[in-house]
């Protein structure tokens, strides 16, 4: 379950987990439809949150120079 998630981009990913999440609100799921769809969204939630980070990782990355010209920061 884990595998298709990882997949997905940002974008799919949270579409997916807007989709549960209405779904789970609606409250017309049978009890173990909803755990099985709760426990696909909080795999989508994580997968989002480290997109999320990796992209920010990306940007703190990006350093402007004196003459304005954009540069990746040296790892360390």
């Amino acid at each position: 379950m884990a595998d298709d998630v990882t997949g997905l981009s940002f974008e799919d990913a949270l579409a997916e987990l807007e989709r549960i999440v209405r779904a789970l609100e609606g409250g017309q799921q049978k009890l173990e439809d909803a755990i099985t769809a709760y426990e696909r969204g909080a795999l989508l939630r994580r997968h989002c949150e480290a997109k999320l980070a990796q992209a920010e990782a990306r940007v703190q990355a990006i350093v402007e120079r004196a003459d304005g010209s954009v540069a990746l920061k040296a790892m360390e």
